[in-house]
């Protein structure tokens, strides 16, 4: 689900706090579905209301965003329980003529075949193909029906892991600013204006470490990741120099 009202957050609040407590009551492992960042910035702001049940969050691998949260105790029960989390590699049946395929590209046509965004994880593209996460109980549905993609005939199979696109390799960018405010860095990696990087904060668009980020005027810390919607997302490394008139420039890691 997409957190768009207030009634959807206390939807997503309500849910999490039912698989908390059906979890702890019957000692079972229970998962939600695939949370994007604003839903994931939901279960932040109650993660302290649920440790009871010992949350962890896991999206198919350790750079992935999209995530699901399990609960239970591996320590307590003294085993594990998997998530739910299947990988799949899409690839063009005959790559020559394959479209040059995007991220949307993608998702339009899972959501044609009826999935939920829910059941979605992580979509990585590159060359012409893709590796994307699913809940396991979508898996075999997905590899039977996604066939096309825009004009491109595909085939879909399981992995064990996602392979490495071009989308993995972050461009190295350095950047001279007046200092370490958020939305002042936004706006010169970013090349808009001042006033456009703080519509991103009026927006709900920033997100650092995984959560919502409302304050604009915060310094950037070295080893933090920023997730822009609409821009793509970059870790800020630190700061390389400072100039005779006292400009930093920082260092940073953007990603498409």
């Amino acid at each position: 689900m997409a957190i768009n009202s207030e009634k959807e957050t206390l939807a997503l609040q309500k849910r999490l706090r039912e698989l908390a407590e059906k979890s702890y009551r019957r000692s079972i492992y229970t998962f939600s579905n695939f949370l994007g960042l604003a839903e994931l910035d939901v279960y932040y702001r109650m993660e302290k209301e649920l440790l009871f049940s010992h949350p962890a969050l896991f999206g198919g691998d350790e750079k992935a965003e999209r995530q699901m949260i399990r609960f239970g105790s591996p320590e307590e029960w003294g085993y594990t329980e998997e998530y739910p989390i299947a990988c799949l590699h899409v690839a063009p049946l005959l790559a020559k003529f394959s479209d040059e395929l995007s991220h949307r590209d993608f998702l339009g046509a899972l959501m044609n075949l009826g999935i939920e965004r829910s059941c979605i994880g992580d979509i990585r593209v590159g060359n012409k193909e893709g590796y994307l996460y699913c809940t396991e109980a979508m898996a075999d549905f997905i590899c039977e029906n996604l066939t096309q993609i825009k004009h491109t005939h595909v085939t879909c199979k399981r992995v064990e892991q996602a392979g490495h696109t071009e989308g993995d390799v972050p461009e190295q960018k350095e950047i001279l600013v007046s200092s370490l405010r958020l939305d002042g860095c936004l706006a010169k990696l970013y090349q808009i204006s001042r006033n456009e990087s703080l519509a991103l904060f009026s927006g709900a668009r920033v997100y650092v470490n995984g959560r919502l980020e409302e304050n604009n005027s915060r310094n950037l810390k070295p080893g933090e990741t920023v997730n822009v919607r609409g821009y793509g997302k970059f870790v800020f490394l630190g700061v390389k120099y400072e100039t005779k008139k006292g400009k930093l420039c920082l260092m940073t890691e953007v990603y498409r």
